[in-house]
């Protein structure tokens, strides 16, 4: 199994609803983005998934997300902006444009800081 992975980040602002504690209150990460893909075979070209591409639909959603309030976005109006639900956002809509009879969206992790990170994977 091969696993291919890119990282890169945005920043923007949140804040919890039902919770109680400092991030009920509006406040700002620098989020890291880990993307994991998997494929059992290279294309012809000998890789995996081309990491032009996979940047390319990435960066397309880090995009709209960057320097926003995340709670003014559609998606978390419904669900908290926590890094559980942010990966689960990125994982479904990368799936939805990546995955295909060969590769895969196998994991997404969003690090909140360099030290606290949630992870939302198809295994």
């Amino acid at each position: 199994m091969y696993e291919i992975l890119i990282k890169t980040h945005f920043s923007a602002a949140h804040h919890l609803r039902n919770y109680s504690g400092k991030c009920a209150n509006q406040h700002g990460h620098n989020w890291q983005i880990e993307v994991y893909c998997r494929c059992e075979e290279l294309n012809d070209a000998g890789m995996g998934i081309d990491f032009v591409e996979l940047k390319r639909e990435v960066n397309a959603l880090i995009d709209e997300m960057d320097h926003t309030d995340l709670n003014e976005m559609d998606y978390f109006k419904e669900y908290n902006p926590t890094a559980e639900n942010i990966a689960k956002y990125l994982f479904d809509n990368l799936s939805a444009k990546l995955t295909d009879e060969r590769v895969r969206v196998a994991k997404v992790t969003v690090y909140e800081t360099p030290n606290c990170a949630a992870s939302f994977s198809i295994d």
